[in-house]
Protein backbone atom coordinates (compact mmCIF):
# COMPACT_ATOMS: atom_id res chain seq x y z
CA UNK A 1 0.00 0.00 0.00
CA UNK A 2 1.61 3.44 -0.69
CA UNK A 3 1.75 6.32 1.23
CA UNK A 4 -1.35 8.12 -0.77
CA UNK A 5 -3.29 5.15 -0.37
CA UNK A 6 -3.12 4.67 3.54
CA UNK A 7 -3.18 8.28 3.78
CA UNK A 8 -6.93 8.06 2.36
CA UNK A 9 -7.78 4.90 3.96
CA UNK A 10 -7.07 6.77 7.14
CA UNK A 11 -9.02 9.86 6.07
CA UNK A 12 -12.17 7.61 5.24
CA UNK A 13 -12.17 5.89 8.67
CA UNK A 14 -11.75 8.34 10.97
CA UNK A 15 -15.14 10.67 9.06
CA UNK A 16 -16.85 10.25 12.42
CA UNK A 17 -14.32 12.09 14.39
CA UNK A 18 -13.99 15.75 14.75
CA UNK A 19 -11.17 18.16 13.01
CA UNK A 20 -9.81 18.69 16.22
CA UNK A 21 -9.81 15.21 18.36
CA UNK A 22 -8.85 15.00 22.74
CA UNK A 23 -6.90 12.65 24.09
CA UNK A 24 -10.22 10.26 24.54
CA UNK A 25 -10.71 10.61 21.04
CA UNK A 26 -7.12 10.36 20.28
CA UNK A 27 -7.19 6.83 21.94
CA UNK A 28 -9.56 5.42 20.32
CA UNK A 29 -8.42 6.38 16.92
CA UNK A 30 -5.77 4.63 17.66
CA UNK A 31 -7.19 1.13 18.93
CA UNK A 32 -8.11 2.25 22.30
CA UNK A 33 -4.62 2.52 24.10
CA UNK A 34 -4.87 4.13 27.07
CA UNK A 35 -5.13 7.47 27.98
CA UNK A 36 -1.19 7.27 29.42
CA UNK A 37 -0.26 5.94 26.40
CA UNK A 38 -1.48 8.84 23.93
CA UNK A 39 -0.30 11.30 26.50
CA UNK A 40 3.15 9.51 26.24
CA UNK A 41 2.98 9.99 22.25
CA UNK A 42 1.94 13.62 22.86
CA UNK A 43 4.82 14.69 25.34
CA UNK A 44 7.30 12.85 23.18
CA UNK A 45 6.02 14.76 20.59
CA UNK A 46 5.31 12.12 17.80
CA UNK A 47 2.38 13.53 17.01
CA UNK A 48 2.07 17.06 16.98
CA UNK A 49 -0.82 18.45 19.21
CA UNK A 50 -1.51 21.96 20.70
CA UNK A 51 -1.94 22.69 24.93
CA UNK A 52 -4.63 24.65 25.58
CA UNK A 53 -5.45 25.41 29.16
CA UNK A 54 -5.03 21.76 30.72
CA UNK A 55 -5.95 20.03 27.82
CA UNK A 56 -4.04 18.67 24.51
CA UNK A 57 -5.56 19.30 21.19
CA UNK A 58 -5.04 17.16 18.26
CA UNK A 59 -5.60 18.22 14.70
CA UNK A 60 -7.06 14.88 13.12
CA UNK A 61 -4.65 14.87 9.68
CA UNK A 62 -1.66 14.83 12.51
CA UNK A 63 -3.20 11.73 13.69
CA UNK A 64 -3.15 10.53 9.75
CA UNK A 65 0.56 11.37 9.06
CA UNK A 66 1.51 9.62 11.88
CA UNK A 67 -0.22 6.33 11.00
CA UNK A 68 0.73 6.82 7.69
CA UNK A 69 4.57 7.13 8.77
CA UNK A 70 4.26 3.75 10.56
CA UNK A 71 2.64 1.68 7.65
CA UNK A 72 5.94 3.00 6.03
CA UNK A 73 8.47 2.04 8.89
CA UNK A 74 6.21 -1.37 9.33
CA UNK A 75 6.70 -2.53 5.38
Amino acid sequence: MTKTEARDLYKVMFTDYPDVVNVKELGQMLGNVSEKTVRRLLKEKLIPSFFIGKKFLIPKINVIEYLTSLEKSVS
